[in-house]
């Protein structure tokens, strides 16, 4: 799967949609004999618009107790321009950069962003997983592409995500009374899966807590720079 042609960032948008179609069936969706993860990391990617510099933080927590075992921060040039539909271009160089220099290797990555739940099946989460061979989740706060019904007001409360027919992800209550979070495969994990293991990961907010404390460290890092 580590082939030139995956890991090529300096593409054309036109080339990029090829490429996204060409790589959207080897995304592996199942289930079937995945253990529960024991550690579990999220990545968040960040820039301001119209500035160069893309901020990405890999962070690691242990489950049950998400306590911290590591992090990553980094900042690089973007190198794809801002396109909505071809975001992987622009953000997954960066966090694949912080993934790249973790110490430790999780069992499991949930990215601030889509998987399936793509206009061509490929969002960050399926991009980055390809490339990381690991189980991947795609974790977003609001809806790329699909329709879903309003889910129920309890923590744990489901309905399904679909688009052009197809189920590709899940609107899922993480807290009460709060907004849900959508939840997509990303690669080598099943949309049960990736379910159970977004609850795992939010005992108390909204937002799992890999890709919260992902988020705050590349805005950390974003703030930094600014003064």
């Amino acid at each position: 799967m580590r082939s030139r042609r995956l890991h090529t960032w300096d593409v054309t948008p036109e080339e990029a949609i090829r490429l996204q179609r060409e790589l959207a069936p080897r995304v592996v969706v199942r289930d079937a004999g995945l253990r529960p993860p024991r550690l579990i990391a999220g990545m968040d990617v960040s820039y301001d618009k119209g500035s160069p510099w893309v901020y990405a933080a890999v962070v690691v927590l242990r489950l049950p107790d998400l306590s911290e075992v590591e992090t990553v921060g980094v900042r690089t040039r973007a190198g794809f321009p801002y396109v909505p539909g071809l975001l992987s271009f622009r953000e997954a160089p960066a966090g694949l950069e912080a993934w790249a220099q973790l110490a430790t290797r999780p069992d499991c990555l949930i990215c601030d962003g889509h998987g399936l739940a793509h206009p061509r099946r490929l969002g960050l989460a399926s991009h980055v997983g390809l490339w990381i061979n690991r189980p991947t989740i795609g974790c977003a706060k609001s809806v790329l592409v699909g329709e879903y019904r309003e889910p129920g007001r309890r923590r744990g409360s489901l309905s399904d995500l679909v688009h052009d027919g197809e189920v590709v992800g899940a609107a899922v209550r993480t807290r009460e009374a709060t907004s849900p979070v959508l939840v997509s495969v990303g690669h080598q994990i099943g949309l049960a899966a990736a379910v159970a293991t977004v609850l795992s990961c939010a005992p108390r907010y909204r937002i799992p807590e890999p890709i919260r404390q992902a988020h705050a460290l590349v805005n950390r890092m974003r703030q930094a720079d600014r003064a």
